[in-house]
Order: structure tokens, then C-alpha cells, then sequence
């Protein structure tokens, strides 16, 4: 079969669907990944996220639906896919003894033109681990190194998993620059992770994964803003009272502020009130209030966030 055309997305997943005994990991899911991009893919633990993006990767075949990876089937084609993508698996891929730096010129060797090792160790802050025993590193300096070896081999697609999980502020500053440098050079970035901030900072697109289906995608700023191209005046009142509401309250004050507002009850304390946050509206929400015995512990008015946008449609956090 002959490479994809520059134009085809560099991942097409269409109606995958794959099964653990009774319990469905993906269902029927189907997402593209455009190329030189950073696509974010999000979703609480057990949403499908990670199978999909292992089914991409190769490791699992699909069940029902087809994967195609830089125009090829991850499984079939897995001896031509390989040298053109790079993985950075969270659990790390590296030996438990091997010293840091020998495991990064091991993988480097095995690529016909890999990136000079002793700039990525400089730029990535390996340096001062190089000598130390993999098991030995901390969680951040692990992270780095799995980076490292994902992205040696000069990959044309790289799959991060929690790229910056554990490190510092610094190291997480330096990784996102890396990541953004790697778009820039014109290669795909593939990433999960559970920091909203991170997803809204790098990501291009942002596909959310609940119960093994697509539930939203979209740039960030689509996503919190609604979509819409009216919607760009959107804000939010965030209520968090002392008492949880009582029974019904998202609907009455619904109806309360009329159309054109959403509300989304976040737990039994808090609501989002989604819509043309103008003083009217705080004017309408705190009357409701005193009518129906609620006391505010706080009001805050704002824009909604990646965070808001997942709380509404899956019902709760990107908790690890």
C-alpha cells in the first residue's frame, strides 16, 4: 500500500469499538487527527482514551472499525509505521536498572537519523540524572526521559502520555515549549493528560472521550465558548452556596433567567450558570436566591474554562 497523501489526516479512527469480557472500552468511536498539530485527547480514567490511542499505537488490534496512522494500519503495516512514530508510554519503556543516558543513546542507535543525544539531554534537564539507575529517578525526571526516547528517532507522529506528570514548573514550562517546537518542525503531537491548563496552553484540538464515545471536540476556544459564532460574549456565574440546593433547583433557576442561559448543577453546593453574563443576570440569580432561601457563599463571574466545559458534559473532574 502506498503512503497517505500529505493532505489525509495523520490519525483517522472510524467506528472503533473494542470489548474486555462485558465491559465495552470504546464504542463506535471515530476522531481524526489533522497533521502538524497538537490534538489533546481527554477523558476520566476508564473513558476509552487510552485503549484507542494503544490501538493507534499498535499494541492492541481493533475489534470492529479500522485505524489508519500516517496512512497505514498500525497492526498490518507495524514494520513500515514504526520508524516514522514515537511513543512516550507514562509507565516509562525503560529497563529498571539501565542508567538514564545509556538507555537514551540505546534507542538512539536504533534509528537511522536521530536527534544529537547530548542537546535533547541539555534541553530536557537530563544531565544531571544521566548517570542514575532508571528505577532511582523521580516521577518528573522519568517523564523526561520517556520524552527523550519518544521523540530521538526524529518521528513524523509522537504519542505523549501525561508528558508532564510529576515534574516542576520549570520542567513543565520546558516541555511545553518542546512540544509546541516539534508542531512548529512539522511533526504531530498525540497527547493525554490530565492538566486542563496543559490542554488548553498546547492543544490545537481537543477531543473529550466519556464511556468509550466522542462526546465533544473542538479548539479550546470553541469548546468554552459554546461553538458558536454568536457565542463569543458568553460568560459564567459560578454559585457556590453553604447548604446543598433543593430538589430542582438547576431547573427553577432556569426558568428564572429565561432563554438564552444554561444552568449545570457541578455538585450539591455549586451551579454554572453558562450564558450573557451581564449585571441583569447577577441581579436575577441573587433575587433567586433570596426567594428560595439559598445562601450564596460565593458569586464569581467570568469566562467559562476547558474545566467548566468538561464538568458539564461528563458530569465530573479529569481526576487521575
Amino acid at each position: 500500500m502506498s503512503e497517505a497523501a500529505p493532505a489525509d489526516p495523520a490519525v483517522r479512527v472510524d467506528g472503533l469499538a473494542m470489548r474486555y469480557g462485558d465491559k465495552v472500552a470504546v464504542a463506535d468511536l471515530s476522531l481524526t487527527v489533522e497533521r502538524q498539530s497538537i490534538t489533546a485527547v481527554l477523558g476520566p480514567n476508564g473513558a476509552g482514551k487510552t485503549t484507542t490511542l494503544e490501538t493507534c499505537e499498535g499494541y492492541r488490534k481493533p475489534q470492529r472499525g479500522t485505524v489508519r496512522v500516517l496512512g497505514l494500519d498500525p497492526v498490518r503495516q507495524r514494520r513500515d509505521l514504526l520508524p516514522r512514530i514515537g511513543v512516550m508510554l507514562q509507565g516509562g519503556g525503560a529497563w529498571s536498572g539501565v542508567r538514564a543516558m545509556e538507555m537514551l543513546r540505546h534507542v538512539a542507535k536504533l534509528h537511522a537519523h536521530p536527534l544529537d543525544v547530548g542537546m535533547l539531554s541539555d534541553r530536557l534537564g537530563l544531565g544531571e540524572c544521566g548517570r542514575t539507575p532508571y528505577r532511582r529517578l523521580s516521577g518528573g525526571q522519568q517523564q523526561r526521559l520517556g520524552l527523550a526516547m519518544a521523540i530521538v528517532g526524529r518521528p513524523e507522529i509522537v504519542f505523549v502520555d501525561e508528558p508532564t506528570a510529576g515534574m516542576d514548573p520549570q520542567a513543565r514550562r520546558t516541555t511545553w515549549e518542546l512540544l509546541e517546537e516539534l508542531r512548529s518542525d512539522g511533526v504531530t503531537v498525540v497527547l493525554t493528560t490530565h492538566y486542563m491548563d496543559e490542554a488548553e496552553r498546547l492543544a490545537d484540538r481537543i477531543h473529550i472521550i466519556d464511556h468509550g464515545r466522542l462526546i465533544a471536540s473542538g479548539s479550546p476556544l470553541e469548546l468554552t465558548r459554546g461553538g458558536g459564532a454568536g457565542s463569543a460574549g458568553i460568560s459564567t456565574i459560578r454559585l457556590v452556596v453553604t447548604r446543598p440546593f433543593p430538589p430542582g433547583a438547576p431547573e427553577s433557576l432556569r426558568r428564572a433567567l429565561g432563554q438564552g442561559t444554561d444552568v449545570t448543577q457541578l455538585d450539591r453546593v455549586s451551579l454554572l450558570v453558562t450564558g450573557p453574563a451581564d449585571a441583569s443576570t447577577l441581579a436575577k440569580v441573587s433575587r433567586w436566591c433570596e426567594e428560595n432561601a439559598v445562601l450564596p457563599e460565593s458569586l464569581s463571574l467570568g469566562q467559562r474554562t476547558l474545566e467548566d466545559v468538561f464538568l458539564e458534559i461528563t458530569g465530573h473532574e479529569l481526576a487521575e
